[in-house]
């Protein structure tokens, strides 16, 4: 599958599940695919920061992108995560990502090494030029621990298999310098929002979607909020915003992915532990994402409950 026309949507940064042994959940990697393209997203994005690419072994992201591919079937866009600080990894994972079928491949900035723009330009440009895929960048500076300069993503976006980017620095004005330099290029160039609760702002200035966490637990609201925007009807994308908002800051009160897999987990979806050097969420917290969850009707009814009223229905 290939992008047709403009890249645009939601785009759920899957998380992993796993099982109590720390074994990746497969069955349920699968279920909570469908559970998200049955929600209405416009592609998924596996192996991402939310989905713990980090403590994850080349094998597993492997894996994993041929799992997404599979299951996927042509419904939506897979697009593998795919980065690395290590520029050759990179293309070693990106390969991978396009022989596995994925649609594109959505790279990091390289963290820990800190390279200049000079250093940002060579490592994309290469990935590039070796991986013959649709390519989208990654801008998380508080992950990676530097920022990809708007000037720097208008010169990239000059190369052909370039084209979009996730903007998560959180600072819709760098998003809207970015739009501003890459509105009039001759081929398409898409800004999505990293950040849900920076999704309408960014869409304000021309972003066309967002890569979300929220849509992992809420797939059909978040989808319902951007394409009401697309569309036009700003009245009911805000109506959608304000309904989800507490939940957007909810997922957000500890290190990402913590709190979703938490609320995954609360709403009967697959999620497991946490790799280490990540742990469980903490009871204060857990108590206020559940009530969050609560407001919104969509926690998984207990069965000792569902059974009580079936048999008082009797």
């Amino acid at each position: 599958m290939t992008f047709k026309g403009e890249l645009k949507g939601v785009y759920p940064a899957l998380i992993t599940p796993f099982k109590k042994n720390g074994e990746v959940d497969i069955a349920g990697f699968r279920k909570n695919i469908d559970y998200v393209i049955e929600g209405g997203v416009s592609g998924i994005v596996p192996c991402g920061c939310t989905g713990e690419a980090a403590t994850l072994s080349f094998e597993e992201q492997k894996l994993l992108l041929e799992v997404a591919v599979d299951q996927a079937n042509g419904r939506v866009p897979v697009i593998g995560g795919s980065g690395s600080n290590n520029t050759s990894e990179a293309v070693e994972l990106t390969k991978y990502a396009k022989d596995a079928g994925a649609t594109a491949a959505m790279l990091i900035t390289p963290y820990y090494n800190k390279p200049g723009d000079a250093g940002q330009i060579l490592h994309y440009k290469t990935v590039a030029e070796k991986v013959d895929i649709p390519i989208i960048l990654y801008n998380v500076p508080s992950r990676t621990g530097i920022n990809m300069k708007p000037s720097v993503v208008a010169e990239l976006a000059r190369i052909d298999n370039i084209i979009g980017i996730k903007e998560a620095s959180g600072n819709p004005a760098q998003a809207a310098e970015i739009i501003e330099l890459t509105r009039n290029n001759k081929k398409p160039f898409t800004v999505l929002s990293g950040d849900d609760n920076l999704t309408i702002p960014i869409m304000s200035y021309g972003g066309r979607g967002v890569v979300s966490v929220v849509a992992n637990i809420l797939p059909r609201e978040v989808s319902q909020m951007v394409d009401c925007y697309l569309k036009g009807d700003f009245k009911k994308a805000l109506d959608v915003y304000y309904k989800l908002a507490p939940i957007m800051r909810g997922l957000f009160i500890e290190t990402n992915p913590i709190p979703v897999k938490a609320a995954a987990s609360m709403m009967g979806l697959a999620a497991g532990p946490l790799r280490p050097p990540l742990t469980t969420m903490a009871p204060e917290n857990q108590q206020k994402l559940k009530a969050m969850l609560e407001a919104l009707g969509v926690l998984k009814k207990p069965r000792v409950a569902a059974k009580a009223k079936a048999r008082a229905r009797k």
